[in-house]
């Protein structure tokens, strides 16, 4: 069996290469003064002076060793340079100097190109990556391997990277994109575009961030961390915790909700309408406390009626067609569709409910039964939340181009952590789920009305010293032109893209 030898380092050559040109110019010189000597000898057997020319020839000898030496060392160096740079650059153990390209005898000749050609391709070397399957890193395969999505952007927002549990599809140009449906403006270009202007190193936080529309196949649903570091390479890093199995639970209690709601509605118009009949009918004959509690049967439907319609809403809104028609209206016709059940919530709950507007509010483009009902959820929220006895106050003001709507309340309060996380979908803090009762979706659905408007809704809140909402109505003046391009359609007022709409968010702690 034929064994095969070793293969030899680069470092072993040098040794090797020099022993052969030391031999081959030694021989080279022998052979000379051999020859020389037999020419010598021929001329001293011709002219009988044999010992004067021997000696002569013996002097000669060390001088011509010595310069073949000095030469072989200066024919060799460059060979000797460009092993030393390559044994170092493979990582081998250095057996000879290392070579400087920037001295000036290299300079000079040419050869500093060569040295720093050998060095600027192991920097390149080592900084290649591989491509293809069976090229990847092992920490790709890693990455490949979890549950959790990643996404690299460079900063073009382009994907140049993604594991196989990110979603990613690719585009009708045949680029990759990220497959994530981002509910209102906080969206990931729009902190994109604010990281560009004002941040070098930034992270965001994304819940319940869906990558399919309801009632698509394999709907999944992750939390989305973003680190943003401007000018790297991979200038955004997304992070996607798939919780599918967390959100999944809720989002098809809405779907038996949003039906049972559907069926629900009905029945409900038919006992509000015969609620208003006899509330007419029998009003001569009613007597003592039979009015109010009539009343508060009226009161009680209403409120039915409007669960009703807020969870209908939810559903619309959470597949985004919560459009609308909006109209020229004032804040105070606007409240009066509400006051009386304001009136009766409050007092039943030993709230005082103090309501004040200008009478030189400008008028405002609304859908006067969706404000309302915004104002509704509201003030509701903060009869629940303030103290007994407490004191819940509705005032408006113009700001810009539009009128703000404030209800502000002396009660429980929220800390920040809460106010964050305050109009998502379904979200109660621990606190409110052991003390008041609830869905979780009034203030979900607030934002949502607002926002289609083309306004804003923003909170102000301290834990133990109240809370104010602020639902900014754009004044009727400066959209006019729009509204009635459109047909009175809110779809001008909102930004559009993909045939969805999109709304606007905005909040304040």
């Amino acid at each position: 069996m034929e064994v095969k030898k070793a293969p030899k380092l680069a470092s072993q050559f040098w040794p090797e290469f020099i022993r052969k040109k030391v031999r081959l110019v030694v021989l080279t010189q022998i052979t000379i003064t051999l020859v020389f000597g037999l020419v010598l000898i021929f001329i001293a057997s011709a002219t009988n002076s044999l010992l004067w020319i021997w000696v002569i020839s013996f002097l000669l000898l060390p001088t011509q060793l010595t310069i073949a030496v000095l030469i072989l060392i200066s024919v060799t160096r460059p060979t000797r340079d460009l092993l030393a740079a390559i044994i170092k650059v493979t990582g081998e153990q250095p057996t000879l100097p290392i070579p400087n390209p920037n001295t000036t005898k290299n300079e000079q000749t040419g050869f500093r190109d060569a040295l720093q050609t050998i060095y600027e391709l192991s920097v390149a070397r080592d900084q290649e990556q591989p491509i293809g399957d069976q090229k990847k890193s092992i920490a790709a395969d890693a990455l490949d391997m979890t549950n959790c999505g990643f996404i690299a952007l460079d900063k073009d927002r382009k994907v140049i990277y993604a594991n196989k549990t990110a979603p990613i599809r690719t585009d009708t140009n045949g680029e990759k994109v990220i497959d994530l449906i981002f509910n209102g403006n906080d969206t990931l270009n729009a902190w994109l575009d604010t990281c560009k202007d004002e941040s070098v190193h930034d992270e965001h936080v994304w819940t319940r961030i869906p990558d399919h529309l309801p009632n698509e196949e394999g709907r999944r649903f992750f939390d989305v961390i973003a680190s943003y570091h401007k000018d790297s390479a991979t200038e955004t890093v997304l992070t996607l915790i798939d919780r599918t199995g967390a959100y999944v639970v809720d989002e098809e209690n809405l779907d038996f909700i949003s039906f049972a709601a559907h069926e629900l509605r009905g029945p409900i118009t038919v006992i509000k309408g015969y609620l208003d009949v006899l509330e007419d009918e029998l009003s001569d004959v009613l007597t003592d406390d039979q009015p109010e509690l009539f009343h508060r049967l009226v009161v009680s439907s209403n409120r039915l009626s409007g669960y009703i319609d807020n969870i209908l809403n939810t559903s619309r809104y959470d597949r985004r067609h919560l459009k609308m028609n909006l109209s020229e209206d004032t804040v105070a016709a606007i409240y009066d569709t509400i006051s009386d059940d304001m009136k009766l919530r409050a007092g039943a709950q030993n709230r005082l409910l103090t309501v004040a507007f200008p009478n030189e509010l400008p008028t405002v483009a609304a859908d006067r039964a969706s404000i309302g009902e915004v104002l509704g959820n509201l003030i509701d929220n903060a009869i629940k939340y303030s103290n007994e006895g407490g004191v819940i106050k509705v005032t408006a003001k113009t700001n810009g181009d539009f009128v703000d709507i404030s209800v502000e309340d002396n009660g429980i309060g929220m800390p920040e952590s809460v106010v964050s996380q305050l109009f998502q979908k379904f979200y109660r803090s621990h606190r409110s789920r052991e003390t008041v009762a609830g869905s979780g979706i009034g203030l979900y659905i607030s934002k949502a009305i607002v926002e289609s408007h083309g306004g804003k809704i923003s909170v102000r809140s301290e834990d133990g010293h109240g809370s104010t909402f602020t639902v900014s109505l754009p004044i009727y003046a400066t959209v006019a032109d729009k509204l009635k391009a459109g047909d009175n359609s809110n779809e001008g007022l909102i930004n559009e893209g993909n045939g969805w709409i999109k709304n606007h968010s905005m909040y304040r702690s």
